[in-house]
């Protein structure tokens, strides 16, 4: 047996051994890669998680506190108790009012791409099981509300591909799903609805069949041929047809995936150009239109899906279209640029159009690192990961979607090789995925910020981070982040229920919970 065979069995055996310690604790099974990266390792027969019939709040009127931190803790539930401090000794006062409301949340959710659904077909069927349910169980897992999926192929397949690549087939008589349709998407999409039947799946084009388009290809400076645009709409009205034969609808579709990809020639990612004029005029002339007169007619439409720099002016251009206004339901917006872009944009837009829900649909670390696209353990990215969610709730927006939900070890595969991070990253050869702090800041607010929550207001301080709802069992959701090196003493003063006085450990992510 060679070294590496040998290394490969001792350390099975090791996690085989971790494994069986933890018997039916739900914890964590730590691994680290380097000092302070540490990862949970899941498999076939475990995987951390809340435990099946744990109650959402305390039975004698306290508060649950969850903690993740980067020494190593995930999740680790504590019973705090209103009224039994003195608030002198804390350093850090929060006050929360419930009576001051906000956004109604939709929810939270990851992609499913077709490079995660390929690498989910390489675990076993019991470890497919397993992180399908790490996702989408509301129970033990994430509870991921919404599911977001390219329309045909995206810089996360495979293969560029499109649904009919027959010239000028305007009838859309040679339309076919292709094969990572039936392969990597529609068998666990209707795993994760079974689990989570209130899932709301968003659909998104990367590029249309490229006779469509200007430029005839898949990525580099093209547009929507006008002859084609009640063509295009037909295009996607036959795909939510066909999802739909296998129990699958589509809650809710986008204009395109980042159209300001579209001009640039020299792009490798599969895109479409939109103009705010000319694709205001598609939807008031076609795709509006069409759903509205077919089964779909309750698919909402999102506008944007690219950058947040392109608020509010984008839409504002595009709602000089009266009609096609009235068929928008919400604004997408992606975060790679948010360092550039104050978050004074999304109140602005928020302003602008308050009957349209604000929706962040694809966020990501990794990308231009070609050294390091996955990081295994990194907390800083789980970390900004957290602060960007909780950014994103404080100015107005009603959900939060990160990219890829699974990938493998090389932030993979993907046919422009535009590798990235993951959530969850997965491990073929030892039938394992390991969750990553990144996982666990979206799950402090997708577990516990059911949709339908209001965001309500709470303080915070330099050094604690926070942001807090009502959800629809009127319940007090909490969510807080110490940013500080050091642990921090704290006091969240609610008017109803008293004073809850904790301890954030340092470099935390945190979420309260208690009835109201």
């Amino acid at each position: 047996m060679s070294p590496k065979n040998i290394g490969t069995m001792w350390k099975t055996f090791l996690v085989i051994a971790v494994f069986c310690a933890a018997g039916n604790a739900n914890d964590c099974v730590p691994r680290r890669f380097g000092f302070d990266r540490i990862v949970c390792v899941c498999n076939a027969t475990y995987c951390d998680g809340l435990p099946e019939n744990h109650p959402e709040v305390p039975d004698n009127g306290d508060a649950y506190l969850y903690v993740s931190n980067k020494n190593g803790l995930r999740l680790k539930e504590s019973l705090v108790q209103f009224n039994t401090c003195q608030t002198s000794l804390f350093e850090s006062t929060l006050t929360l009012d419930t009576t001051k409301r906000y956004q109604t949340i939709a929810g939270f959710g990851g992609a499913f791409t077709d490079s995660a659904g390929l690498n989910i077909k390489k675990l076993s069927k019991a470890a497919q099981d397993q992180l399908l349910r790490s996702y989408y169980d509301p129970k033990t897992g994430s509870g991921y509300s919404l599911v977001r999926m390219p329309i045909g192929g995206s810089d996360f397949s495979p293969r560029p591909y499109t649904y009919d690549p027959y010239d000028n087939d305007t009838t859309l008589e040679h339309f076919a799903l292709a094969f990572e349709d039936h392969e990597y998407k529609i068998p666990f999409l209707q795993k994760a609805f079974k689990l989570n039947p209130n899932l709301k799946l968003l659909g998104t084009v990367w590029s249309p069949p490229t006779w469509m388009k200007t430029n005839d290809r898949v990525n580099g400076a093209g547009f929507l041929k006008e002859e084609y645009y009640q063509v295009y709409a037909n295009y996607l009205l036959k795909f939510m047809d066909e999802y739909k034969n296998f129990g699958i609808d589509v809650a809710a579709i986008s204009t395109g995936n980042e159209p300001g990809n579209g001009g640039i020639a020299v792009d490798p990612l599969s895109s479409m150009g939109w103009t705010p004029s000319t694709v205001a005029k598609w939807i008031a002339n076609n795709l509006g239109p069409t759903l509205a007169a077919s089964q779909h007619n309750r698919t909402q439409i999102l506008v944007l899906d690219d950058q947040r720099l392109f608020l509010p002016w984008y839409v504002e251009e595009i709602a000089k279209n009266k009609e096609a206004l009235k068929y928008i339901a919400g604004i997408a917006s992606h975060w790679y640029v948010d360092a550039l872009v104050p978050t004074s944009v999304l109140d602005r837009t928020h302003d602008d159009f308050p009957d349209k829900f604000l929706i962040m649909t694809e966020a990501s670390l990794g990308s231009g690192e070609p050294l390091t696209p996955v990081i295994l353990g990194s907390w800083s990215r789980g970390e900004k990961y957290f602060l960007s969610i909780l950014e994103y709730m404080n100015h107005w927006y009603a959900g939060w979607v990160d990219w890829n939900i699974a990938l493998d070890e090389s932030g993979g595969p993907n046919w422009i090789k535009n590798y990235v991070d993951a959530p969850i990253i997965v491990n073929p050869e030892t039938d394992e995925f390991y969750k990553q702090p990144m996982y666990y800041a979206l799950k402090h607010f997708s577990r516990f910020v059911n949709r339908g929550s209001v965001k309500v207001s709470v303080t915070d301080t330099l050094q604690i981070k926070s942001t807090a709802f009502v959800t629809p069992a009127n319940e007090v959701v909490v969510v807080l982040y110490n940013r500080s090196l050091l642990p921090k003493q704290v006091v969240l003063k609610d008017p109803k229920k008293g004073n809850l006085c904790f301890e954030l450990s340092p470099l935390s992510m945190n979420t309260i919970k208690y009835q109201q």
